[in-house]
């Protein structure tokens, strides 16, 4: 992570709501300061439950290229099923941020690569929160939550913020609830500073 640039990489499934988290907290990072903000997605297999990635970059100064996220920052996890490709964990340095959407033990997620891990059970979060799509919980904005607590690098009014350009006020409502729940349920095998 440079002082300037926080380079942060999705790895999901179809219809989990990826690309619409990398663009959420583009727009969550402009709105707290951030002067370049990026996102982008990767698709292979353009069908549900095939796996998908997302760039995201927050700048303090204005971006002036434009490139998916090859040494990420940070690597955010919807689907702890994709932990075991090598693909996933694939550039993030030791010291590096690793999320997790995960029941699992905290610390049977941890690799011993030096990676800063955060667990939260976004899947949980989703259910109680009512954010369910032809049985599949939408886990995307519990992660959104997840990053602001294990970070502090977004707050969450402005992931609230950026919510509210992209859901109904109903829709609104559960999402908010969902990431506030994840800000609080998420668990940092790390001593959590701002990296701001």
């Amino acid at each position: 992570m440079t002082e300037t640039i926080y380079e942060i990489r999705w790895h999901g499934r179809g219809g989990q709501g990826a690309v619409t988290s990398a663009n959420m907290l583009a727009d969550a990072g402009y709105r707290a300061g951030f002067k370049g903000v990026m996102s982008m997605p990767t698709f292979g297999a353009e069908r549900r439950g095939a796996p998908v990635t997302a760039s995201t970059r927050l700048s303090r100064e204005v971006l002036r290229f434009f490139s998916q996220v090859e040494s990420p920052d940070m690597v955010i996890v919807l689907d702890d099923s994709l932990l075991p490709a090598p693909a996933t964990t694939q550039g993030l340095a030791s010291g590096g941020f690793l999320l997790i959407n995960s029941a699992a033990d905290p610390v049977s997620l941890d690799s011993g690569k030096g990676f800063r891990v955060a667990v939260t059970d976004a899947n949980e979060i989703a259910r109680e929160a009512g954010l369910v799509i032809s049985g599949a919980p939408m886990v995307n904005t519990a992660m959104l939550g997840a990053i602001a607590r294990a970070t502090g690098l977004i707050d969450l009014e402005h992931i609230e913020t950026a919510m509210e350009g992209v859901f109904s006020k109903a829709a609104l409502a559960k999402n908010v609830e969902a990431a506030h729940q994840a800000y609080e349920r998420t668990v940092c095998l790390y001593a959590v500073e701002s990296v701001k």
